[in-house]
């Protein structure tokens, strides 16, 4: 069976030349976690495009076998690494997607990642990864693989980013179900719609779940781009409802949560029903962040920026609260 995204890399060397191609002395020889970290300095050396990771970790799916596939996962740097004792923040991204339609396509959302790994916001340090945009990782517990370890020692803040609208949404309400109509990256469809959205398989939970951010204090932050606390959400019975707490979805089957019926929805999910199943409390949610054609320098450098602000925002209203409940 043709692999989709290989398929597609054929294309991208030819198509996206010193793109596609530029960390291949890199992919050449890595075990992935050397792939990792060389994206990682390259960005925050000023070359601000999560791009070329995409590809290179493609070159390393090339090569086949067990070693190929452990190099992947090491490309996407899941190992959340921080000091014994030292206060971390979890933050994950996504892989470029619509690639199907557009192979120049960019994630803001992996550049975040690869632009303030390792880096101190607020005085918390920040632990990156980025996800795959696929079904079926998520189907064989890709996610709750990645996070059960960090999340049981207890970082200050979990947030999951994806690239969504034309503005800053932060997710309230994530919903369990799939009703998308995008394909992910091996050309899979969710297998829902709005009029019958599905549960993935083997995720049991309530329909729709609440974060905990600080969602007064981030969306006060100013930038460029509006910072909204998105409430709306989709059921079947009532179809786009804005929901002013769980209590008022109570009874409803979810079509779309907070964050839509894609993957950028259920990883809020996930991640937020794995917390509660390990028992542990910290400030989680999701951050859409806003939506590039192809891929724009000056407003992904931007959308960092702001992002950044954003997440000092939680950190320090965290800080604030501990402080208070203290007092």
């Amino acid at each position: 069976m043709t692999d989709p995204e290989l398929a597609r890399l054929a294309l991208a060397e030819t198509a996206l030349a010193g793109v596609a191609d530029r960390y291949d002395g890199v992919a050449a020889t890595s075990d992935g976690g050397e792939l990792w970290c060389h994206a990682v300095a390259d960005v925050q050396a000023g070359h601000g495009d999560d791009r070329p990771l995409y590809w290179a970790r493609l070159k390393l799916r090339q090569r086949g076998g067990v070693q190929a596939g452990r190099a992947e996962h090491a490309s996407r740097g899941l190992g959340f690494e921080c000091a014994k004792g030292e206060p971390c923040l979890l933050l994950t991204g996504f892989d470029p997607f619509r690639l199907d339609r557009h192979l120049d396509q960019s994630n803001p959302a992996g550049l975040a990642v690869l632009a303030l790994h390792g880096t101190r916001i607020a005085g918390v340090r920040v632990a990156g990864a980025i996800l795959p945009v696929r079904f079926g990782d998520f189907d064989a517990g890709f996610v709750e693989a990645a996070l059960t370890a960090p999340f049981q020692r207890q970082p200050a803040l979990g947030i999951t980013v994806s690239m969504g609208r034309d503005g800053f949404d932060l997710e309230r309400f994530p919903g369990r179900r799939r009703s998308a109509a995008a394909l992910d990256n091996c050309d899979q469809s969710s297998g829902g719609t709005a009029e019958r959205p599905v549960a993935p398989p083997g995720l049991e939970g309530p329909e729709f779940l609440e974060f905990s951010l600080p969602a007064a204090a981030m969306a006060a932050v100013p930038g460029r781009w509006p910072v909204r606390d998105n409430r709306r959400v989709a059921t079947l019975a009532d179809g786009e409802v804005t929901a002013q707490s769980l209590a008022d979805l109570d009874g409803h089957t979810a079509v779309a949560g907070s964050g839509g019926g894609f993957l950028s929805n259920e990883v809020a999910y996930r991640s937020l029903l794995l917390q509660r199943r390990l028992g542990v409390s910290f400030p989680l949610g999701h951050v859409h962040v806003p939506a590039v054609a192809g891929y724009d320098a000056e407003a992904e450098q931007a959308i960092v920026a702001q992002l950044r602000h954003l997440i000092a925002a939680a950190v320090i209203e965290k800080t604030a609260g501990k402080v208070r409940s203290l007092a």
